[in-house]
């Protein structure tokens, strides 16, 4: 079978019998799918590149001094004869974490605060909502999941104002309250994520619950939400993301004298008359993405794992 050739008949004037030989025509086709792989590897090598350049350059310029920083940008932070003094070690760090009188640990822990407790109540709090809309499916849940689904495009600069204003009024104002904040805009992209897999599990499964004695809240608490996990841990990782890099919403409605998060503490590293040590300030960047970066690396399999569960099957 193998040496076995296929004729193919072409009419162009007079007959012409051609044989192809299906394993070059194999070989052919094999060639054709490497050629498309290494194009696609060298486009998607130079999107890589422009991507990770901005953070090359934080971690560059995190050793140097403020002033080559502003005069040799893209220079490695290494000692050479003309410049023997660029090397500036650990002492950036020093200055970032010791400077002004807001401390930087603080930060750290507004952050954290703030992070952990709007991404647990943003999980818990859409994933019942996802569930009861996936369940009912009355006009009212699907009206309310289109709701949600839209304010996913909504800007935000389009409600910050009112947002402060509201935040302001009702005490929203702290690292221990702003979570219910967030909780508002992460809503649209988690409840759409969450109603996608709850729609892929059984209800059979829900119903053996409910006869064994088990009440709604059981039910989602024992049964469904175990489930749930894959679309979990992606929403997690994303609101996390989103949440720890947050400046503007942080910045309008915490009251910035008493409460920082890490954006807003490198905003205020500034010193008399404005100046801004840009080595200090590249140092802290580089503090406060290396947990993100962390993270991501860690658990991007989840991502792509949790999307695919609440889209595909959905």
């Amino acid at each position: 079978m193998a040496n076995k050739k296929v004729n193919y008949s072409e009419t162009m004037g007079t007959n012409v019998v051609r044989e192809i030989d299906p394993e070059l025509l194999k070989s052919a086709k094999k060639v054709q799918r490497h050629k498309d792989f290494t194009v696609l590897t060298v486009v998607f090598s130079v999107i890589c590149i422009v991507y990770v350049l901005p953070v090359l350059a934080v971690l560059i310029n995190a050793f140097k001094k403020n002033t080559y920083v502003k005069t040799d940008t893209f220079a490695l932070p290494f000692n050479t004869a003309d410049k023997p003094d660029m090397w500036a070690g650990f002492s950036n760090f020093v200055t970032a974490m010791t400077f002004g009188n807001y401390p930087f640990f603080q930060s750290v822990l507004n952050s954290v605060i703030i992070t952990l407790a709007s991404t647990l109540l943003i999980i818990i709090c859409t994933s019942m909502a996802a569930w009861y809309i996936a369940r009912v499916n009355s006009i009212a849940c699907k009206v309310v999941y289109y709701l949600c689904v839209f304010s996913m495009v909504v800007p935000f600069q389009m409600v910050m104002y009112t947002l402060s204003k509201t935040a302001d009024t009702l005490k929203l104002n702290t690292p221990w309250t702003i979570p219910i904040v967030y909780l508002g805009f992460g809503a649209g992209l988690a409840v759409f994520m969450f109603v996608g897999f709850v729609k892929s599990i059984p209800i059979e499964i829900e119903e053996a619950a409910a006869i064994d004695g088990c009440g709604p809240v059981r039910t989602f608490f024992t049964v469904v939400f175990p489930m749930l996990r894959p679309t979990m841990i992606s929403v997690g990782i994303l609101e996390i993301m989103w949440i720890w890099n947050d400046y503007l919403l942080p910045y309008l409605v915490l009251d910035i004298n008493k409460y920082r998060t890490i954006p807003i503490h490198i905003q205020y590293l500034k010193g008399s008359y404005g100046t801004v040590d840009l080595g200090a300030s590249m140092a802290v960047i580089l503090l406060s993405i290396i947990p993100v970066i962390v993270f991501y690396l860690i658990c991007q399999k989840y991502i792509i794992k949790g999307v695919a569960a609440g889209a595909v099957k959905g």
